[in-house]
């Protein structure tokens, strides 16, 4: 499954313009403006599917630096500060990782 599947090819691209430079990345306007905040939990588990490259059940760090790059292979990798702070945000439990319910409301609040 490819993740314009679920999202627009037009939101993806307008999300990515927005955060180009780096430390430019703000997950709630991502969130926002590629359409994940209004789709339903069953598309966000595909997504979340997607976006847990190593199919671990949880996305770590690793894989929240090339958060971008899951909708854009030509898309930046997220600075250390940028994936810091997410992780902050969905990291409930003080694990290090984010699971899909963590996910799934950070997505759903931005």
């Amino acid at each position: 499954m490819a993740i314009t599947d679920i999202l627009s090819a037009k939101d993806i691209e307008s999300a990515l313009s927005s955060c180009q430079a780096d430390d430019s990345f703000n997950y709630k306007s991502f969130f926002s403006t590629v359409g994940l905040s209004s789709k339903t939990p069953d598309q966000i588990k595909k997504v979340f599917g997607i976006l847990d490259q190593d199919k671990s059940g949880f996305i770590e760090e690793e894989e929240l630096q090339l958060f971008l790059k899951n909708f854009s292979s030509s898309a930046r990798v997220l600075t250390s500060a940028e994936t810091k702070a997410f992780l902050a945000a969905g990291d409930t439990d003080g694990d290090g990782k984010i699971g899909v319910e963590a996910l799934t409301w950070l997505f759903l609040v931005s």
